[in-house]
């Protein structure tokens, strides 16, 4: 069985979000892909099979859990088929998930784009301890389908953030997004960075799925819809998103770091 490692949204090794993939030949246990992703230690493993001409079944696990959608591992699984795997360089890869149908396509030379739904937060109060737990002082909070939306004033705040790890897993479902504008005269329009202790990842590199939350949160404070995101993490990492409608576009790039073959 072909296993790879990929560096999602980034154009260099070593930086970016590290994603496993296994390429299948038919759907696999669950607690047998669990216990892969948690060798592999890393945020998400892909596991994909082909269900028909150009169109994959896919899940995701972390170390300790499956998740509903991943985006950097959804990345990296498109990458390894285009780049390894012989789809066609103009083919549009269709993907069964436990969040529908997503698709991705090469985006020309700059990348690989990826159809995701929307997933709009909804504003609600700070809630208790939160800015304590942080070591920042949130200036609105909103709440999304998994996951807590918080901004901060200033995009250093972003950066310089340290907050009780462990302690965040008590605030959301998935994942703590911290967020603020970008500096005046920067090449992108916010930065973030995410927290998701409660899925056993304490800081996710760079993170797909959190574009679903922060494009349409960005969209309705920018007034545009092609947005450039991003996250701070010590990686690093770049995403660009296009809102329509009920779905983000993400486009982002990667790179093969490793190339193996699973024995167990």
């Amino acid at each position: 069985m072909r296993a790879f490692i990929v560096d999602a949204f980034t154009d260099r090794p070593f930086a970016g979000n590290p994603a496993g993939m296994c390429l299948l030949d038919t759907p696999a246990d669950a607690a047998w892909m669990q216990q892969v992703a948690a060798e592999l230690n890393l945020s998400e493993t892909a596991f994909v099979h082909p269900v028909g001409e150009n169109t994959y079944g896919l899940r995701w696990f972390t170390p300790t859990v499956e998740v509903d959608l991943c985006g950097h591992a959804t990345l990296a699984t498109a990458h390894v088929l285009y780049a390894a795997l012989g789809a066609a360089f103009d083919a549009t890869l269709r993907f069964e998930t436990k969040s529908g149908v997503l698709a991705a396509r090469r985006h020309g030379h700059r990348g690989i784009t990826l159809d995701f739904p929307s997933d709009p937060p909804t504003a609600g109060t700070v809630p208790d301890r939160l800015a304590k737990v942080l070591g920042a002082e949130p200036v609105w909070t909103g709440r999304a389908s998994h996951d807590l939306l918080v901004e901060l004033p200033e995009a250093v705040a972003v950066r310089d953030l340290s907050p009780d790890i462990a302690a965040l897993a008590e605030f959301s479902g998935r994942a703590v997004i911290v967020t603020a504008g970008a500096p005046d005269g920067a090449d992108h329009d916010f930065v973030s960075r995410v927290f998701a202790p409660a899925a056993g990842i304490p800081e996710d590199p760079v993170t797909g799925a959190a574009h679903c939350v922060l494009a349409p949160h960005w969209a309705g404070r920018l007034g545009r819809t092609e947005l450039t995101g991003v996250q701070l993490s010590p990686r690093g990492g770049r995403v660009g998103v296009t809102l329509r409608d009920d779905r983000v576009t993400l486009l982002g790039q990667a790179v093969t770091v490793f190339e193996g073959e699973l024995k167990a």
